[in-house]
């Protein structure tokens, strides 16, 4: 894709390398994306405490919601992208391009526009208390009108990397989230504007970037995309949404989990010594603490995707398994490292966020860290596969993937586990589901990696 005469890069240049030159840019890119809501969260419980971590944890489920559009169109958009790109009909990539982007700006625009008409029922749906209400209000009412930017410079970061410009999509991401970072503590403190200053700062972040995109979309290095090719089209939509819906319903299956164990812990934790708000902060914090671990290993699918996309497309069926062995061998590796902090340094991740939480707080944190994320070391397996059949052309494989550890296995057990153990439950339910998950999508993988290799390789096309 990238060179012009002889076979593609794509198809000839070693596969670490790739693996390198895409997943590094789209680690660094979601690292970043994360830092919207973790350093909103260092702030805000520096200045708000308690009360504004419980509140951002209750709004955390529409930024998953958020998310889960921005892969569905952008994981759609730039697997269609690639696979064409492979068959060498750019004609065909382009519109895919274009569709995608096109649907990008309709799906943001209704997001934010349906949060504001519907803003404290859904706060309360999501499992607000009384007290943790109001700044749940001020904070996402205020981070609603940044929705739509967010949705599409999520989204947006896909399609770059798939048209070959890895880096520009980092540093589009990472523009926005300096400035946040610049900003946050300019209006939480300077200006005195509590949550709301996280939150405007926020938005403005999200703006940077999805300007920044817009400009790359403009010259394509690939193929240039023409007015017509932005109008959106269903049957564009159903070949988009088919590839993005394993990504999609993860992040919805997500998404509801989230609302339910925030009801379970208020209910629950009402009960037990610790109250409501404690379990709520507590979980809100080591949710965005776990986001920086899923940051590394869906980067690292996330750089996959065009060399899987097109190598299958080009029939280097050899190339398509090495790059997956070479991905999880490197998420393994990533995974123990964060479940070896998770095990022995709860205490001092939760001080970044809360240093002068009460001992009920860190005592409830650490407990947490340590029985939910027990399997952490584990957690490579699923996106990666989920991903893996994605990018091959079989959505409907991936999305049973993407599916099996939220619904299937963690909401039953987050519902059930709670009525023999109380809040407890809560926390025995992450490793069961983990475990499962990974059986499951291991056995899948290695019986599709068997299908592959009894394809042969087709001879390269020249450029």
């Amino acid at each position: 894709m990238e060179s012009r005469h002889g076979p593609p890069a794509l198809a000839v240049q070693p596969v670490g390398r790739l693996i390198m030159k895409f997943a590094i840019p789209a680690i660094i890119s979601n690292l970043i994306s994360a830092l919207y809501n973790i350093v909103d969260q260092i702030f805000i419980g520096q200045s708000v405490g308690l009360l504004g971590n419980a509140a951002t944890n209750v709004a955390f489920p529409l930024v998953t919601l958020c998310l889960s559009l921005s892969l569905l169109l952008g994981v759609g958009g730039a697997s269609n992208y690639s696979l064409a790109m492979g068959r060498g009909d750019e004609e065909e990539a382009a519109r895919y391009y274009g569709g995608a982007i096109g649907f990008l700006v309709i799906f943001g625009l209704a997001v934010g526009a349906l949060v504001l008409l519907f803003l404290r029922p859904l706060m309360v749906a999501f499992g607000a208390t009384e007290a943790s209400l109001p700044y749940a209000m001020v904070y996402t009412g205020i981070t609603a009108f940044g929705m739509p930017f967010q949705i599409f410079g999520t989204a947006g970061s896909h399609l770059i990397r798939a048209d070959g410009s890895p880096r520009y999509a980092m540093v589009s991401i990472s523009a926005g989230a300096v400035l946040n970072i610049i900003l946050d503590p300019i209006f939480i403190f300077t200006l005195d504007l509590g949550i709301a200053g996280a939150a405007y700062a926020t938005v403005i972040g999200q703006v940077s970037t999805a300007v920044l995109q817009v400009f790359y979309f403009w010259r394509l290095k690939n193929h240039p995309i023409r007015p017509e090719h932005l109008r959106p089209r269903l049957g564009q939509l159903r070949a988009v949404a088919g590839l993005g819906s394993a990504a999609f319903f993860n992040q919805v299956a997500m998404m509801i989990v989230q609302i339910a164990m925030n009801n379970v812990l208020r209910r629950y934790g009402a009960t037990s010594s610790y109250g409501s708000d404690i379990p709520l902060a507590c979980v809100g914090v080591i949710t965005k603490v776990n986001v920086v671990m899923i940051a590394f290993l869906v980067g690292i699918a996330q750089g996959c995707q065009p060399i899987v996309g097109f190598n299958y497309g080009a029939g280097q069926y050899s190339r398509v398994r090495a790059a997956y062995r070479r991905a999880l061998t490197a998420g393994f590796c990533i995974s123990c490292a964060f479940f070896l902090c998770f095990q022995f340094l709860p205490r001092q991740l939760l001080s970044i966020f809360d240093p002068n939480g009460s001992e009920m707080f860190f005592q409830f944190g650490t407990e947490y860290f340590r029985i939910f994320m027990g399997a952490a070391f584990l957690n490579a397996i699923h996106p990666l596969t989920s991903n893996f059949f994605t990018s091959i052309g079989r959505a409907k494989m991936g999305m049973l993937i993407s599916m099996t550890r939220q619904l299937l296995f963690l909401l039953p057990l987050v519902l059930l586990l709670p009525r023999i153990w109380g809040v407890d439950g809560v926390m025995i339910a992450g490793p069961i589901a983990d475990g499962v998950a990974a059986a499951v999508a291991l056995f899948l993988v290695l019986r599709e990696m068997k299908r592959i290799r009894g394809l042969t390789d087709r001879p390269l096309r020249e450029e």
